[in-house]
């Protein structure tokens, strides 16, 4: 499977600086969205610091391959464990820092992060940062929110109208680097031809709805001009947040000219 990508960020209209952070590396097949919290610059310290981590873990495992993670569970590719495994480590990394740096102290972020590996998607997920899924027209949530009013929805003590106004919708219920240890919901999804993913953190979904967001990403196969203009969208709606985006789009090796894969092929042997 071959992975197109376009990954934007912006600071939005109201905030001073950006604190969140985007990872997408091909040639691990790992693509992160972290958007931090906490008081000062510690924000973007948690963000920054899940997105290195990950990276570096799972970087050494693919040196490492014989590695293998802690704790099993056979309903669970071997890829998802190691995504998992890497956002513990992340978790206990930046809990470590806001112990040892006052100015650090309570410091936290939420992560949406997908491994590919073959044709499988692996996905990590805490925090209210999303992952959808774009296909035959439709797209599809395929995270749920950590986040009090998401909660009270699912509860049926809310409803989305109610959520959406609440005062209380910034509020999260699970963060990396909060707590020594952290739940990190995991899954894996079978990847097809022509497959579109949108990583993002909660600037965006605060003031954009999903299908205003189907919308934009079917209006064009420009990813960076789609990338541009959802961010535009998340301003527009009142900018209360840093917005980042990162667009996926999954391509059958087979679907790519004959001519171009035998020049990437004769350009990697050359290399």
């Amino acid at each position: 499977m071959r992975t197109l990508h376009s990954a934007k960020s912006d600071v939005g209209l109201k905030r001073t600086h950006n604190e969140d952070r985007f990872l997408a590396d091909a040639s691990l097949g790992l693509y992160v969205v972290c958007d931090g919290m906490g008081g000062g610059n510690a924000g973007e310290v948690a963000s920054m610091m899940a997105i290195e981590s990950v990276h570096a873990h799972l970087s050494a495992i693919r040196v490492d391959a014989d590695s293998s993670p802690d704790i099993p569970d056979a309903n669970l590719s071997l890829a998802t464990h190691r995504l998992a495994t890497a956002v513990h480590a992340a978790n206990e990394a930046i809990h470590r820092a806001s112990w040892a740096n006052h100015a650090y102290a309570g410091m936290g972020t939420t992560i949406i992060a997908v491994l590919l590996s073959n044709d499988l998607l692996s996905i990590a997920h805490v925090g209210d940062s999303r992952l959808y899924l774009i296909r035959n027209g439709t797209i599809d949530p395929l995270t749920a929110d950590h986040s009090w009013v998401a909660e009270q929805v699912r509860q049926g003590l809310l409803t989305e109208e109610e959520a959406e106004r609440s005062p209380k919708r910034n509020i999260v219920t699970r963060a990396l680097g909060v707590e020594h240890t952290v739940e990190v919901e995991v899954g894996e999804i079978p990847v097809r031809h022509g497959d579109r993913f949108l990583l993002c953190s909660d600037g965006l979904t605060r003031g954009v709805r999903p299908a205003d967001i189907l919308r934009t990403i079917e209006d064009t196969d420009d990813m960076s001009v789609t990338a541009d203009r959802l961010l535009t969208m998340a301003n527009d709606a009142g900018g209360d947040d840093n917005t980042t985006v990162l667009l996926l789009n999954m391509q059958s090796e087979v679907s790519v000219p004959f001519w171009q894969r035998f020049t990437q092929g004769w350009l990697s042997k050359a290399s």
